[in-house]
């Protein structure tokens, strides 16, 4: 027997009147009505067992096919699940490394904000304090101006006093070279000066009281429109020499400058054995000694008479 088929059973049912049996003809009819009703019952039965059989076969199909298509949809999905996470974790970790540098950047853009600002400050600072010393500077310069502008007339006041006592110092000097001469001409030298060509000379034979210190001799022969002596060569010292007045020690125009004997004009001393000691000390000055043809070291500080020297006039 196929599986899922039911035995079937037939059964006859004979139906009986009392006692007296049926006649033969219609036990037969009646036998087999009552095979057949049961037979078609059993049929309706059975065809409505595989007809729900089948709706059933056909459900389960349609869930099979249903569960499969699921199946198939989830091996498909969960790739692009993954693989769709696996891009918003790569997204993700961007975002994150990008938020940090940005972070970086924003603190970075902070600190120079606010270095900016503080040199802001001290440019402002800075710029404040150099109008206030502008303005200082302009009063200032204002100030220069008015000086100048005094300086200038003062300037000019002297140069015309200057020129006024040039004019004046001349005429007295032609005044004293030339008035009072018996012979009505002009002499080479002024009253009190000694003519040795090409010079004339002063003897300033002070007494004790009135000698005078080397800067201080120096400073009498300027105001004579003459400088100490200077003995370049040999006639020049032997000029001074000749003319001497007395045996006292005078001042000659020549000092130790920078370990250097040199003369007032800057010229330097060409005959170190004129003097003695030849070897210069600072501080030291030269006096034409008494009776000697040698001259003197000693200090620029003592005292003596001094001899002033200038160029004797053409006539």
């Amino acid at each position: 027997m196929a599986e899922g088929e039911e035995e079937v059973k037939y059964a006859s049912v004979v139906f009986k009147a009392g006692n007296n049996p049926p006649p033969a003809a219609k036990r037969g009819e009646e036998t087999v009505y009552g095979e057949v009703k049961v037979q078609n019952e059993t049929k309706n039965e059975d065809s409505a067992g595989r007809r729900r059989f089948q709706h059933l076969a056909c459900c389960l199909g349609i869930l099979c096919v249903i569960l499969l298509g699921g199946i198939i949809g989830v091996c498909v999905y969960l790739p692009l699940i993954h693989e769709s996470d696996s891009n918003r974790f790569k997204e993700v970790s961007t975002l994150l490394v990008n938020n940090t540098k940005l972070n970086l950047e924003n603190a970075n853009l902070t600190r120079d904000n606010k270095n900016l600002k503080d040199q802001l400050g001290n440019l402002t600072q800075a710029y404040n304090v150099s109008e206030s010393n502008n303005k200082d500077l302009s009063a200032g310069v204002q100030e220069l101006e008015t000086e100048k502008k005094n300086l200038k007339q003062q300037i000019q006041n002297l140069t015309t006093k200057w020129n006024e006592l040039s004019i004046s110092r001349a005429q007295w000097s032609i005044d004293s070279y030339c008035l009072g001469n018996t012979d009505k001409k002009c002499k080479a030298c002024q009253d009190g000066w000694l003519l040795t060509q090409p010079s004339c000379y002063a003897y300033n034979d002070a007494k004790s009281h009135n000698k005078k210190t080397w800067e201080e001799a120096q400073e009498d022969c300027r105001g004579k429109n003459s400088d100490l002596a200077v003995a370049r060569d040999s006639e020049e010292k032997e000029a001074i020499k000749t003319n001497r007045i007395g045996n006292e020690a005078f001042w000659i125009g020549l000092r130790v400058v920078n370990k250097k004997w040199k003369w007032v004009d800057g010229s330097d001393l060409t005959e170190r054995s004129w003097i003695d000691p030849p070897d210069p000390a600072d501080g030291h000055c030269a006096v034409f000694g008494r009776n000697t043809d040698k001259w003197y070291s000693v200090r620029c500080g003592w005292t003596n008479q001094w001899i002033c020297q200038k160029k004797a006039l053409s006539v």
